[in-house]
């Protein structure tokens, strides 16, 4: 068994204090003068996706594409959430597409533990594997959380492609 921590006893011990002067006047008050809305109101709210994590893409040449994040103040993208593919009508599954991530800032996360997360601007470069046909489109897939808590759940979104 290990021992307890000086921490811990001193916290102990103040608890204890604190509870025998209360447990002379024979009641212990827990109350606050806010109520739970006025508590609740303190929250932040979130952003809506599109403010939160804007972004954009943009055609380099023939086949190449670049799409572009910025994450608004306090909020960050997961790097392990990025996902990119190319779809068609007539495809039954969708296209790898070539794509490499830059480098990101190393964090502890409440959800996931030890991930890369991207505060700041980042671009990630895509590579068709195929000329696209009509009705072809990119499947980008990404996930992002603002620092105070709030995790949007994961995000897919079909980016028309023109052959």
């Amino acid at each position: 068994m290990t021992k307890p921590s000086n921490h811990i006893i001193a916290a102990f011990l103040c608890l204890a204090a604190v509870l025998s002067a209360t447990s002379a006047s024979g009641q212990l008050e827990l109350r606050s003068s806010r109520s739970l809305a006025e508590a609740l109101s303190d929250q932040p709210e979130p952003l809506p996706l599109e403010q939160a994590f804007p972004f954009f893409v943009s055609t380099i040449s023939p086949g190449k594409y670049r799409v572009t994040w910025e994450p608004a103040s306090g909020h960050y993208l997961y790097q392990h959430a990025f996902s990119f593919a190319q779809t068609a009508a007539d495809a039954s599954k969708d296209i790898e597409v070539d794509y490499a991530l830059p480098a990101g800032l190393n964090k502890t996360d409440k959800f996931f533990g030890d991930i890369v997360a991207y505060y700041e601007l980042v671009s990630v470069e895509l590579q068709l594997t195929t000329v696209p046909g009509p009705d072809a489109a990119l499947v980008i897939e990404y996930q992002g959380c603002a620092d105070w808590g709030f995790c949007y759940p994961p995000q897919k979104t079909l980016y028309p492609l023109t052959p």
